[in-house]
């Protein structure tokens, strides 16, 4: 009978994600963070035979056949640390006696995350950079490709694809700044014992100094700044949320960029890249649809709700501890750092294979231009004499007889038409045509694109490479 795989397994995450996650990658940081605890305390004094670290050495990389024993005394003692110590002390008898000594569960578990959490981040942020690459190459291409805006998706001023992409970018470079901060401020719990007081380590060193030494070096080894200088039980719950609230962030510009894809797929302006083979329905032949945007929003939203639950998390912590977080961190941090993973794949694949279809997205302007250009209207029409107060009031009448020739009969806006034939406006054609260059009115936009992506888009891209892209599965 099969077993279930998880989603973010199976069709989402990348493989380099579940790396990180796996049972393989977790022990061996076990194995290594008992081997530096075992070769701080003997430089330190402890009387660790060296044969003890050397054998130990030889062990840093769990066997199929020793994570299954593990298994098996975890079914018998119902702890894991205690049977993973003994299917270690199995294949390591001489390292066995000094396995863990004055740790707690706490030193392997809250180390290790703090540890893949910092290497999640890492890879989180050189997927991020290969967004912020397609995204800006595609600012670059359509920098000044007039564009209707929409506020309320309502028509607005216009504005260009390129400036509109500038937007998405923003969002995204203002989640991964906040999260690059958080992952530097990451420390790891170090060696604190049961309750945080070290107490285990002044017994065993008898020195207060040589206590804060084994810590800085456990630290230094595994590439931190230092180690949280209080805990209690565990490491602060606190910095798990604050990286959750920074994938959340990540999520909801992600939601945001896939939502407005979707709008302008609907508008036909724009199209997220389709298999040649994709199915839309299988009742209406005829449809594509933005399968890749919808299952990015989707992924947003799992991931946005998780940052509730870090929360919860944080503000659980009995005393020193409580262990009623145990299983849901073990759920929450790796489905968080797997659905992001999965989310900014699908987000890069569909940023660089975007299709713009100028054509309609000159007709879509062109459809509400008149009524935007309405102030340079009146402005060129009380130059040539007209009075300003009557053309007003007389653009007032016309734009509302056009909206509702537009709306009611499914004409093409004939405002155009409308002032060119009104004497009072003493417009021709040429004039008008001239008043309706799209271009008049995106104002700055093309120069913003220009601005933004030298000054701060690429600036952050040479400091922050991308991580080689992993086939999505669509």
């Amino acid at each position: 009978m099969d077993t279930f795989v998880h989603p973010l397994s199976s069709r989402y995450a990348s493989q380099a994600m579940q790396e990180l996650f796996s049972p393989a990658r977790k022990f061996a940081l076990w194995r290594r963070l008992w081997l530096e605890l075992m070769r701080a305390e003997r430089e330190l004094g402890v009387a660790i035979p060296a044969e003890a670290v050397e054998e130990l050495e030889r062990h840093l990389d769990p066997t199929p056949a020793e994570l299954a024993r593990a298994e098996e005394l975890e079914r018998e003692t119902r702890h894991d640390v205690m049977a993973h110590l003994r299917a270690l002390a199995e294949v390591a008898p001489a390292a066995g006696p000094w396995l863990h000594l004055g740790a707690t569960s706490a030193y392997l578990g809250d180390n290790t995350d703090l540890i893949l959490l910092r290497q999640a981040s890492d890879l989180l942020l050189a997927r991020a950079a290969g967004v912020v690459a397609a995204l800006g190459e595609f600012a670059r291409t359509h920098a000044a490709l007039p564009c209707l805006g929409h506020t309320h998706f309502q028509p607005a001023q216009p504005t260009t694809v390129g400036k509109r992409a500038c937007l998405w970018i923003a969002d995204l470079l203002a989640d991964v700044e906040r999260l690059e901060f958080e992952r530097n401020r990451l420390l790891l719990r170090g060696a604190k014992g049961t309750t945080g007081t070290q107490a285990s380590f002044l017994q065993l060193l008898g020195d207060h100094t040589k206590v804060r030494e084994l810590d800085r070096r456990i630290a230094a080894f595994f590439g931190f700044a230092g180690t949280y200088p209080v805990t209690g039980q565990t490491a602060p719950r606190k910095p798990e949320f604050y990286l959750l609230s920074c994938l959340s962030g990540i999520a909801q510009s992600g939601h945001k960029f896939a939502t407005d894809v979707r709008l302008l797929s609907r508008l036909k302006e724009v199209d997220e890249p389709a298999e040649s083979g994709q199915v839309g329905s299988s009742a209406m032949p005829y449809k594509r649809n933005p399968m890749r945007c919808e299952r990015l929003c989707s992924l947003a939203r799992f991931v946005i709700s998780l940052e509730a639950n870090a929360a919860w998390t944080a503000a659980s912590q009995w005393l020193e501890r409580t262990l009623d977080d145990s299983a849901n961190r073990r759920l929450t941090l790796p489905e968080a750092f797997l659905a992001t993973d999965a989310l900014l794949l699908l987000w890069h694949s569909v940023a660089q294979g975007l299709t713009v279809y100028p054509a309609m997205i000159a007709r879509n302007l062109a459809e509400e231009l008149p009524f935007m250009a309405v102030e340079a209207i009146l402005m060129e029409g009380a130059a040539r004499g007209g009075d300003r107060q009557r053309l007003h009031e007389k653009l007032r009448l016309l734009s509302r007889e056009a909206s509702r020739r537009v709306k009611e009969h499914g004409e093409d806006n004939p405002l155009f038409q409308l002032i060119l034939q009104d004497p009072q406006f003493g417009l021709d054609r040429s004039t008008l045509t001239r008043l309706l260059e799209p271009a008049r009115f995106v104002g700055r936009a093309p120069e913003q694109v220009a601005e933004f992506l030298a000054e701060v888009v690429q600036p952050w891209l040479t400091a922050h490479p991308a991580a080689p892209q992993e086939a999505v599965r669509v």
